[in-house]
Parts: structure tokens; C-alpha cells; sequence
């Protein structure tokens, strides 16, 4: 048995930026996947950021994450989104080269002298007693680790649907990881199911391109990490259509052929990235839904047509395709599915992402329940930070909700748990004026270097970009980055708000900082509280007053009473 500080299990996003976290650490890492050659695939959407997302990328990259500069390196199409409004609300996205992307990302691995890939199938957890010890893999060879990082995806008794036909995979064409799964659960883990999709590829070279309304690339040349310094790849244009009122007829009159219709799946589904038959099922007033056409490469004429996503029938996806503006004689090269898996309740965790019950099994991605590439990647890094924090005696990596919205996401997951998959948005951010994507470095990148995340590379881009900072802070404007210039011009507009935002943030360090009880007993002694309240507090544990301030549910009455029994206490 070989002998590692860190094992991480699964090549996705997550996976990658928590195998990195945890080299950038002192950490010797296993990374283990079922093939090598996929990991830093994007699974459904060529897309990296968007609204709320695109700040998590920003996050990821200030604490010296992989994902922005793999973006970088096969952006071919940006897009700020919400251009119009303010800097806090602005969310940078791009579309990348699938293939790109991919390599990006392995590059950036293999830089790492302390990461050994591994490829084989986990299939069980080593434990002595209720701490966890390292995997065991479908060969029966053992790799032996001081903390585990689960990062599975969708593969957890992954089941793949699309009309009728029903198989086993995480995701097309790939086998999905039942044997762990059923570990975790005889385990007595808290599990569930979920369900995501995705729409059918289109052939671009069979779409009529003139028809469409265009979309070209954002003519500013920003990029997603400050890192990145090389030229963009070519850039390429999208382009929109719409859904008619024949589409939603022909689903309609397919619903039959939809297991989501017919009772086969059982996991919830994204509210914000619903199905297109969830779309016209729930909004059938509505005579149209948008389509955006975006290609999946340089080199590739494949197309992604976001916003159909679906588990039709493949004869009615074709019906449905060929009913849209421009998509008349539209080739289908891969037919939209649905997929379910197991998740983990992320009440379960603590804000570390380590697992209550079993110490040294952390968790991130959609195995706690969220969605999207973003959301997996920032769980990554913090998970495999802690990681590295759990074998090597370091201090742990928490980031509140006033830090980052990587610490708004964690909160919510730890403390209110999900019914469907989670995705940042930023309405959830109560800091969003100072939480903007524009200063993600400049938040939390010093903070970073003092837990070992950065790279020497990094530190020396951080050290000249905090006196490019400061000089244009002081008005000397000579040599200075022009993203900066915009970050310091929106800290000097919203200089009142800010401060008033960073003295409300200490105050709520300082009460919310209050320890208390969540037990039962404990709480059925406070004056004030009724049993709903209790009961709602109970199944969150929330450790602090701030937290229990955050419970779903818990008034700020209940609140009031929990604070003034716990200075009594004091």
C-alpha cells in the first residue's frame, strides 16, 4: 500500500482544483480517476462563469485555482454579462474550446511534482473506526492517505435517461461508480438523488447560420485570471433563436416519451436550468424560449444548444430541433439525456467540507448537491485546502459569507441543506457591493498566500498588483493594469456603502462569533423558543448565533432569545 497526506477521487472540476489545493499546501496527492484522458472534461456546457458564477471562477483563481487560466487558454467567445449595471452585479462569461480546455487543465496538473496520477475505480473507503484512512480500488489495492476528498460528479449511481432507454454512466459513454455508492450508503451517510440534463449537440455545418441573430464576442479584451497575459484564441460568434408554438406542441405531444413524465426519475432538478419540457409545461403561456447557439470549439463543428436541454425521445428531439428558426434541416450529432445520481446531504459537513460522522472524508461538487463547473471548482479548493490542513496539522481554510461568495455558497449548503441543485446566483450574497468579481484578488489573495495556496509565481503577480493597487489608490497612474483602474474608480463610488457594508461585517463577527447549543435539551430551555423553531435548529446544528441567524425559517425573534441565553450563560 502506497502511503499519500491527501487522496482525491474523481477527475472532474472539483476534483482537479482539489488535488491542486492541497499540492499548493505541501500535500502529497493521489489523484484517482477512471481515465486519465478525461480529466478537466466539461461534461455538458462550453462555458465557464455567468451571473454569480463568473465570481466564484474569479475566487477560485485568487486563492491560485486552475479554472480561470484553463479558461483563458481556449476562451473563444467573452461575454460580460450585465454590462449595463453595476460592477457588483456583472458576470463575466465565457465560451471555451472543449479540447483546449481540457489540455489547460492537465498542463496545470502536471506542474505539480507532488500530484501522482492514478487511474482505477474506487470502490470503498479504509476506515479505523470512525476516522477514514484512504480508498480501497476495484483491483483490491489500497492507497492509503491521512484525508480522502470525494469529488464523484454524477457518477454515484449514475443512471442515464433519454425517452424509454435507460443505462448506467455518469455521464455518456462512461461507467458509472456503483460499488462506492453503495458503500456510502451502508454506511448510514444521508443521501439522496438528483437529477441534471443536458440538450442534444447539433452539427453547426447543417445550421442555417444566416437566419440567426448573431451574438459576437465582447470587443474589451478582459480575461478571466489577471494571470493570463497571452493574445485570445480567435474568437467566434454565437447566435439566437427561439422555441414556437410547434416545438411546445410536438413536446407536448411527447411527453409520454419523457421519464420525468412518466414517474422513471426520482431526484429533483435545477430550478434555474430547468428542461425544455419543464419549461413549457410550467411557463405554456409563454409563445417562445430563448436558444443560444454556441459552438464547442475551434476545430469542432459541433454545437451546443443551450436552453433545450432535455430527455425527450431522440425522435422527438429531432421533431423538436427541426421546428426551430434556422434548425430546419439541423443534423443531430448527439441526443440530449437526463442524469441521475446519488448526493450526499451537505448538512452533513461542517464548513470545512469534512463529513460530521467520519473525520478525514471530505466532499465537494455535485456529490453536496450543487450544479455547474463553478460551483464544483471554489467546493474544491476549499475542500482539498483542508485536506492538505488535516494531514500536515495546518490551519483550516473557512471563508464566511462577508469574504467570498465561495463561503455564501458553503453556508448555505452546510446549514440549509438542498431539494434540488444548488447554483450561486447573486441575489444570495447579502456583501455583493463588496464582494464584486472585479476584486476577487484583491480580497482574497493576501489572505491566501498567508495559508500557503499561492504558487511563488503567483505571490510575485500578487506583489506587483498590490502596488499597482496602491499607486492608483495614491493617483499615480503610470504602468498600471487596467482592470485595477476600474476596481479602485468602483471602490472610490461606493465608498460610503462600503464602509457602512465593512462595519456591519465586524458586527456580525463579533455577536455572531456567540457559541451555542443546538441540542435538544439545550434548546428546549430557552425562554421564547417554540417547538417549530427548535426543530428547524436541531436538524441544522448551527454552531454559532450567526449561523442560527441563517437557518431557513428561524425569525429573528427566535434569534433574539437564542442570543440573550447565551449571554446569560456567559
Amino acid at each position: 500500500m502506497k502511503q499519500y497526506d491527501v487522496v482525491v477521487v474523481g477527475g472532474g472540476h472539483a476534483g482537479t482544483e482539489a488535488a491542486a489545493a492541497a499540492a499548493r499546501r505541501g500535500a502529497g496527492v493521489a489523484f484517482v480517476t477512471q481515465s486519465l484522458a478525461h480529466i478537466g472534461t466539461m461534461s455538458c456546457n462550453p462555458s465557464i462563469g455567468g451571473l454569480g458564477k463568473g465570481h466564484l471562477v474569479r475566487e477560485v483563481d485568487a486563492l491560485d485555482g486552475i479554472m480561470a487560466r484553463a479558461a483563458d487558454d481556449a476562451g473563444i467567445h467573452y461575454r460580460m454579462l450585465n454590462r449595463s449595471k453595476g460592477l457588483a452585479v456583472q458576470g463575466p462569461r465565457l465560451q471555451a474550446d472543449r479540447r483546449c480546455y481540457r489540455a489547460s487543465v492537465q498542463r496545470q496538473l502536471a506542474a505539480y511534482n507532488n500530484i501522482d496520477l492514478v487511474e482505477g475505480e474506487a470502490v470503498d473507503l479504509r476506515l479505523e473506526g470512525k476516522r477514514v484512512t484512504g480508498i480501497v480500488l476495484q483491483d483490491g489495492s489500497t492507497v492509503g492517505a491521512s484525508a480522502v476528498v470525494l469529488a464523484t460528479g454524477t457518477f454515484l449511481g449514475g443512471k442515464i435517461f433519454r425517452g424509454l432507454d435507460r443505462e448506467a454512466g455518469g455521464r455518456i459513454d462512461e461507467r458509472p461508480s456503483n460499488l462506492l455508492g453503495e458503500r456510502l450508503r451502508e454506511l448510514k451517510l444521508p443521501m439522496g438523488r438528483l437529477k441534471t440534463g443536458t440538450p442534444p449537440r447539433l452539427d453547426g455545418r447543417t445550421i442555417d447560420w444566416g437566419r440567426l441573430d448573431p451574438q459576437p464576442s465582447d470587443d474589451e479584451a478582459w480575461r478571466m485570471s489577471p494571470m493570463t497575459r497571452h493574445d485570445r484564441l480567435p474568437q467566434l460568434a454565437c447566435a439566437i433563436t427561439r422555441t414556437s408554438a410547434k416545438t411546445h406542441d410536438i413536446i407536448r405531444a411527447g411527453l409520454d416519451t419523457s421519464p420525468l413524465y412518466a414517474g422513471a426519475i426520482e431526484g429533483g432538478g435545477p430550478r434555474y436550468c430547468p428542461s425544455i419540457e419543464d419549461k413549457v409545461h410550467r411557463f405554456g403561456d409563454r409563445d417562445g424560449h430563448q436558444i443560444f447557439l454556441e459552438p464547442e470549439g475551434l476545430d469542432d463543428h459541433l454545437v451546443y444548444p443551450n436552453g433545450i436541454s432535455t430527455s425527450l425521445s431522440a425522435e422527438v428531439q429531432d421533431q423538436m430541433v427541426r421546428s426551430v428558426a434556422g434548425l430546419e434541416s439541423a443534423r443531430i450529432a448527439q441526443y440530449g439525456y437526463a442524469v441521475e445520481y446519488d448526493y450526499i446531504d451537505p448538512r452533513a459537513l461542517d464548513h470545512r467540507l469534512e463529513m460530521s460522522e467520519l473525520s478525514g472524508l471530505l466532499c465537494a461538487g455535485q456529490l453536496n448537491g450543487t450544479t455547474g463547473y463553478e460551483e464544483a471548482a471554489a467546493q474544491g479548493v476549499i475542500a482539498g485546502a483542508n485536506a492538505a490542513a488535516i494531514a500536515l496539522d495546518l490551519p483550516p481554510v473557512i471563508v464566511d459569507r462577508a469574504r467570498g461568495y465561495m463561503g455564501v455558497m458553503i453556508d448555505d449548503l452546510v446549514l440549509q441543506g438542498v431539494s434540488e441543485p444548488y447554483r450561486m446566483l447573486t441575489a444570495r450574497a447579502e456583501y455583493r457591493l463588496a464582494l464584486r468579481a472585479d476584486n476577487a484578488e484583491a480580497r482574497l489573495s493576501s489572505w491566501a498566500d498567508d495559508l500557503g495556496l499561492l504558487t511563488p509565481a503567483r505571490w510575485a503577480h500578487l506583489e506587483a498588483r498590490t502596488n499597482m493597487r496602491t499607486s492608483a489608490t495614491n493617483g499615480v497612474r503610470d504602468r498600471i493594469d487596467d482592470d485595477i483602474l476600474r476596481e479602485v474608480e468602483e471602490d472610490r463610488r461606493y465608498a460610503p456603502y462600503l464602509q457602512r457594508q465593512s462595519d456591519e461585517i465586524e458586527r456580525m463577527r463579533l455577536d455572531g462569533n456567540i457559541a451555542i447549543l443546538s441540542d435538544r435539551i439545550t434548546l428546549a430551555g430557552v425562554p421564547g423558543l417554540s417547538t417549530e423553531m427548535i426543530e428547524r435548529l436541531e436538524r441544522a446544528s448551527p454552531k454559532t448565533l450567526d449561523e442560527a441567524s441563517r437557518v431557513r425559517g428561524v425569525t429573528p425573534a427566535a434569534v433574539a432569545a437564542l442570543w440573550l441565553h447565551s449571554r446569560r450563560k456567559a
